[in-house]
């Protein structure tokens, strides 16, 4: 597994307010809405595209009263742009959310570095994310450490996959929402994660 920095260099207010994923129409609302932001974004970051390995990070700014865990889910907002601006240097997608009025985009190279030493965990999967097996086996290697104190919690989240795949469809799934709805299922596994009252802690909607 090879680690990568998170992009912290000089960034780019975005002009057009990131979209979430849409798989409706082309000519939905939604569907329209999204191209003009993608389009814009590639635009607006043409001249920061690099030779080599590379890195993207998207921040996304919403309004404050925005409740950050519903809904708006940091995987379909990075997912589109990383479609749209992929070649074979990229290696590494970052995104976050936050309440502010603007949002931020950056390109820079990719910065390898030597994995943590400590608080990482690793779960090896042979089930398909949409079988209960999946979430069983994640959720064995997940629920042994302590529970963290009230407060706010830095989950980094990371997928490896075989040199033979899109990592950006790390299922081989023909549909792209398969590739956004397993970073969904695999959070749910996470003991605390808005769980439902009286059932298994992956049983989250």
């Amino acid at each position: 597994m090879r680690w990568y920095a998170r992009p912290a260099g000089d960034s780019h207010q975005l002009r057009v307010s990131p979209r979430l994923a849409s798989w409706n129409q082309t000519d939905h609302p939604d569907q329209v809405r999204l191209r003009a932001f993608l389009d814009d974004a590639e635009a607006l970051l043409a001249a920061s595209r690099i030779d080599g390995p590379w890195a993207l990070r998207l921040d996304v700014g919403l309004p404050t009263g925005r409740d950050l865990l519903d809904m708006a889910d940091l995987d379909n907002y990075a997912y589109p742009l990383a479609s749209q601006l992929k070649d074979p240097g990229l290696v590494s997608v970052w995104c976050t959310k936050q309440h502010i009025e603007q949002s931020f985009v950056r390109i820079e190279a990719a910065r390898e570095m030597l994995p943590p030493s400590t608080d990482v965990l690793v779960a090896r999967t042979t089930a398909s994310y949409t079988k209960p097996a999946y979430k069983e086996q994640i959720h064995t290697v997940v629920a042994g450490p302590a529970e963290l104190p009230t407060g706010p919690v830095r989950l980094e989240l990371a997928f490896v996959v075989g040199p033979g795949r899109n990592w950006l469809t790390p299922y081989g799934s023909r549909r792209s929402t398969h590739s956004t709805r397993c970073w969904g299922v695999t959070l749910q596994t996470a003991p605390g994660i808005r769980s439902t009252a009286g059932s298994p802690s992956w049983a989250c909607i």
